[in-house]
């Protein structure tokens, strides 16, 4: 299975949004779609026009994995949307999107990222410790128990 990694397009819109709401059901982390979903509504706007990046990989010409870099900072990044289609867990996918988001954000001359995830989250939670991001808070957002992470690159 051959992952190809590019850069979202606006033709992306409609499963980019299919695939943010699947994966936070199935994870039991979802709280219902609202104002703090806007960015995954304008990606163009919240990632691509102010020095960021979204990026989607497709198997067989399907989108099923995604993630973004949203601009938190002069040199810092927070890693948004990570999302990996069920169909489609545990098969490395998320991780090849992970590294070519780290790869972009060096490029773009980004010295941090950060990220958070909830307790329900427990493979993205290894994903993230895998790669280095340690843990540097927790939080709460309604009922979810959040988990800070940082990288310095």
């Amino acid at each position: 299975m051959e992952l190809h990694i590019r850069r979202y397009q606006a033709s992306d819109a409609a499963i980019v949004w299919e695939l943010h709401n699947l994966g936070l059901q199935l994870m039991g982390a979802h709280l219902g779609n609202g104002p703090r979903d806007a960015d995954v509504l304008a990606v163009e706007d919240y990632y691509l026009t102010t020095g960021g990046e979204f990026l989607v990989g497709e198997v067989a010409g399907l989108v099923v994995v995604m993630g973004g870099l949203l601009p938190t900072g002069e040199r810092e990044a927070e890693v948004k949307r990570m999302r990996v289609h069920p169909d489609f867990w545990r098969r490395g996918l998320g991780e090849q999107l992970l590294l070519a988001l780290e790869v972009r954000a060096r490029e773009l001359g980004l010295t941090r990222l950060h990220l958070d995830t909830s307790v329900q989250q427990a493979p993205a939670q290894k994903l993230y410790l895998k790669h280095g991001y340690r843990e540097i808070a927790r939080g709460q957002i309604a009922q979810l128990e959040l988990i800070y992470y940082e990288k310095w690159l």
